[in-house]
């Protein structure tokens, strides 16, 4: 068989993990339309006929964003490409080629590392994908270049197939039914996350971290106890998260219960809190 770690590198917001969610065919990763949602090195396993592929997301470039997060976010991307079999380069071509894209490329120039190019949203009209002959004609030296839509799955398959062509033979990384590096606590903070972003959309600002405190199944084992907090660093953005009322918080919360329910198939039973914390960048 076939193993090997395929890194998945691009600029905030082009899908990256949406594409990891579709290729491992659940999801692992939080998806929003925040600026580098993903923070954490996650990975998805992938077992095939073939072998098994483990495909690392990272957290986008965002050179807007200062501060001592983008900071450590940057720097997880440089030491995610280091030691693995192929890079996969996301990018979006309603979006011009900025000063992340050319981060990213800089450093693409100089790996040892096949690189292969994806395009993503290939289900969008022609007209609003109106940088994808920039992309396509970059000076790089790419291995394979794809296009895919991995919001609707579309012509994901064949990049599931190529990946293992660059990858030697060797042992799985990981065990039979195990899809990710992710702890249970972690995922379900992401999912949290995940609503308060959507929830509050502009509004919400940036510096927001979720932990899962306490996870506790019943004496029937048919319903489990989440117990979570939402950390901001102010005062005016924990009264926004919470809401007139309570409203915001209540309908954050709903969401999440949701999506945690019908994914683990059990009642869930959530409480959420709403803490301010200037230091919670530093446990990230």
């Amino acid at each position: 068989m076939k193993s090997g770690f395929i890194t998945l590198v691009g600029r905030s917001n082009v899908g990256k993990s949406t594409l990891l969610n579709t290729l491992i065919g659940t999801k692992i990763a939080a998806v929003t339309h925040k600026p580098q949602t993903t923070r954490n090195i996650l990975h998805g396993v992938l077992n095939t006929g073939e072998g098994q592929a483990v495909f690392v997301d990272t957290p986008g470039i965002f050179k807007e964003h200062g501060g001592s997060i983008a900071g450590k976010l940057e720097q997880r991307v440089k030491e995610s490409m280091q030691d693995i079999d192929l890079i996969v380069y996301v990018v979006d071509p309603t979006r011009s080629i900025a000063e992340e894209e050319k981060f990213i490329q800089s450093t693409l120039r100089k790996t040892n590392t096949p690189v292969m190019l994806v395009v993503n949203k290939s289900d969008l009209p022609a007209e609003e994908k109106k940088y994808l002959d920039d992309y396509l004609n970059l000076d790089i030296d790419f291995v394979e270049t794809m296009q895919l839509s991995a919001l609707y799955n579309r012509h994901v398959q064949p990049l599931r197939e190529n990946v293992f062509k660059y990858l030697e033979e060797g042992q799985a990384m990981y065990p039979d039914g195990e899809i990710s590096n992710v702890s249970r606590e972690f995922w379900m903070a992401e999912i949290i996350r995940e609503k308060v972003f959507l929830a509050l959309r502009q509004e919400v600002p940036y510096s927001v971290h979720v932990e899962v405190e306490e996870v506790e199944m019943n004496e029937n084992k048919d319903t489990l106890k989440v117990k979570a907090t939402v950390f901001t660093d102010s005062n005016k953005y924990k009264k926004m998260i919470i809401g007139a009322r309570g409203r915001a918080i209540k309908e954050i919360g709903i969401a999440a219960r949701k999506e945690l329910a019908t994914a683990m198939n059990i009642k869930i039973y959530l409480e959420l809190e709403v803490e301010k914390d200037k230091h919670w960048e530093e446990r990230i």
